[in-house]
């Protein structure tokens, strides 16, 4: 499949700010399955911008600036995907799979979740990827999508608890769980071509990857209640959503700061097509 992404966020700060610091995790990178034939950041204002790979391996932008008092930052390019059923293979791992039991704020159990999760594990005690495939659907039941109740700081226990949330809430009481069950599990930030035929989208998308012995890392989109497909275009991961979130930063000075992020993920066509329409 070939995907079409353009992800726009605009900052406004009033009065402006005296400087401004931004880590951008929004570029992705090839691997079986994920093949990036284009991608380009673009910022609407003249800024320094120093590309590296972090601790995981996302390709990170860091972005500075002066005064400012309006900011746009925006990625766009094409992706093709195939789909791999959910399993992910051609990464460069820079760390064991034991990294991924390690706890956050954000990726922390309480009494209900750990016994939610150990009632599951026994169920599938030397079945992994059962767990795991009964784990994602007995949180697709449990939960409801709702944007209001949660924020980007709100932690598992806190969603689970409310049986609301967004993407990032479903993968971050995935990872929790699975990771309570023994299972490494890490948070995955990207896209998603949704079947519904709706390309315009509030925001990025969220899942949540563990690790299965034999088989290797599998894409679990809580969410959806899938395994990821060659509708998932993945851009970064980390521990949880705050290793992987597209956009980290600061600001100075300044006073009120308004925030919009407008994503749209299409599907692109075959690449004779494709080819005919840029040359137009």
């Amino acid at each position: 499949m070939r995907l079409r992404i353009a992800h726009a966020t605009t900052y406004r700060y009033e009065p402006p700010a005296t400087g401004v610091i931004q880590v951008l995790r929004m570029t992705p990178g090839s691997h079986d399955g994920q093949y990036v034939a284009e991608w380009r950041i673009d910022v609407s204002s003249d800024a320094r911008m120093d590309m590296h790979e972090d601790a995981f391996g996302n390709i990170t932008h860091v972005m500075t600036h002066g005064a400012i008092a309006d900011l746009t930052i925006t990625v766009s390019g094409l992706i093709e995907t195939h789909d791999t059923g959910g399993v992910l293979r051609g990464t460069n791992e820079r760390f064991p799979p034991g990294l991924f039991l390690r706890t956050t704020q954000l990726t922390a159990v309480n009494p209900a979740m750990a016994n939610f999760a150990r009632a599951l594990r026994a169920e599938s005690e030397h079945d992994v990827l059962g767990f795991l495939h009964t784990l994602m659907t007995q949180i697709s039941e449990h939960m409801t999508f709702d944007e209001d109740p949660t924020t980007s700081g709100t932690s598992a226990v806190e969603a689970f608890g409310l049986k609301r949330g967004v993407c990032q809430d479903y993968a971050h009481i995935f990872i929790a769980c699975a990771r309570s069950g023994g299972v490494p599990a890490r948070f995955v930030s990207g896209h998603f071509l949704r079947s519904d035929g709706m390309t315009r989208q509030p925001a990025g998308h969220a899942w949540a990857e563990a690790f299965v012995p034999d088989l290797g890392w599998v894409g679990f989109d809580a969410a959806n209640c899938i395994c990821t497909t060659d509708a998932h275009a993945r851009i970064a991961t980390g521990l949880d959503y705050l290793g992987a979130a597209p956009i980290r930063g600061t600001r100075y000075g300044g006073g009120t700061e308004a925030l919009s992020v407008a994503v749209t993920v299409e599907q692109a066509g075959r690449p004779g097509q494709w080819q005919s329409q840029t040359q137009s």
